[in-house]
């Protein structure tokens, strides 16, 4: 069983001014990509009763959460893992939207007995996580915005003229099927990231995000818990995070002070929280590049502890059995 032990990127370490690199960014960016990128506005992702979409405000709360909060760590900080640039590339999981003609692609899985085998909708130049010589994990995340398919693929990278990655997965963006059960994706915990990426056309645009959000944990439990699928550990402590739990804001926290469109971000953590989806550094929030975040203004999320969380109450805990 293949136990995936991912490592995320300190995109957001270190802030860079907002208007530093922007046109240097967008020579990089082809017009036609930045239109791209915009979502239908007469599409969800996922139905309205998926557990990404699931308002979780008012559930019970884990009677071990504080004791798993500690493992995490209490006094560290919500780290916005997205913005504009990071040494120069785009800081987040860039995502693309393509037509339903856009031509499939092999590609040469290695994980084939837990992926989703068949040509992807590759474009000759997809935007790539970090890049295409990044040493992080390289997620390439391509939507079909006619047939509304998610396809997924993580340690992209094309050799000899052909496209290898680790593992693939594919999503129907309107249906609630699941991966199956101990299965991995491009993500450890078996989840699609797209749906946990916070965006600039959500928080900017729409002033709204509907759905619960992706981060990751230093050190997480042999096991995963619903809607995750697949476990990235070897530690089997029952208070460490298992794939999948879920956190939220508390209620009591006051985000009055922040700026509008994180109060947006901090809204949605309330209402629909995060969900542990990768190994990584601790309390790192996902979400897609953009040039036209402000990084300042989203390093004000630092002010948010792992204090200010609470663990939503997991049941049916799946524990690894090999």
């Amino acid at each position: 069983m293949r136990v995936r032990i991912g490592i995320a990127l300190a995109s957001g370490a270190f802030l860079i001014g907002f208007g530093l690199f922007v046109p240097k960014y967008a020579a990089l960016r082809a017009e036609g990509q930045q239109e791209s990128t915009a979502l239908p506005k007469t599409r969800t992702v996922f139905p309205p009763d998926n557990p990404w979409n699931e308002d979780i405000s008012k559930l019970p709360t884990d009677p071990n959460s504080d004791a798993i909060l500690r493992n995490v760590g209490m006094e560290k900080p919500l780290h916005p893992d997205f913005g504009t640039l990071y040494a120069g590339k785009p800081m987040g999981i860039p995502y693309i939207l393509v037509a339903g003609n856009q031509p499939r692609v092999p590609v040469e899985l290695g994980y084939k007995d837990e992926s989703d085998l068949g040509d992807y909708p590759i474009p000759p130049n997809p935007p790539i996580e970090g890049g295409a010589d990044s040493p992080g994990d390289k997620h390439c995340l391509i939507i079909d915005r006619d047939h509304w398919k998610l396809y997924e693929l993580d340690e992209l990278r094309k050799e000899g003229g052909v496209w290898h990655a680790d593992s693939g997965a594919i999503f129907d963006l309107g249906s609630n099927v699941m991966r199956p059960a101990s299965w991995t994706s491009a993500d450890a915990a078996g989840l699609p990231i797209f749906p946990g990426l916070v965006r600039y056309d959500e928080v900017v645009e729409r002033k709204s995000i509907p759905h619960a959000l992706r981060f990751t944990v230093r050190k997480s439990r042999r096991a995963y818990v619903y809607p995750a699928r697949h476990w990235a550990s070897r530690n089997v402590d029952p208070l460490l995070p298992p794939m999948g739990m879920r956190v939220r804001l508390k209620a009591s926290v006051d985000i009055a002070g922040f700026p509008q469109n994180e109060r947006i971000i901090l809204t949605c953590l309330k209402k629909y929280g995060m969900i542990v989806a990768d190994n990584g550094a601790d309390w790192f929030l996902s979400g897609a590049p953009d040039v036209r975040w402000n990084n300042e203004e989203l390093g004000t999320l630092k002010r948010i502890h792992g204090s200010d969380f609470e663990v939503i109450r997991m049941t049916n805990v799946v524990a690894a059995d090999k």
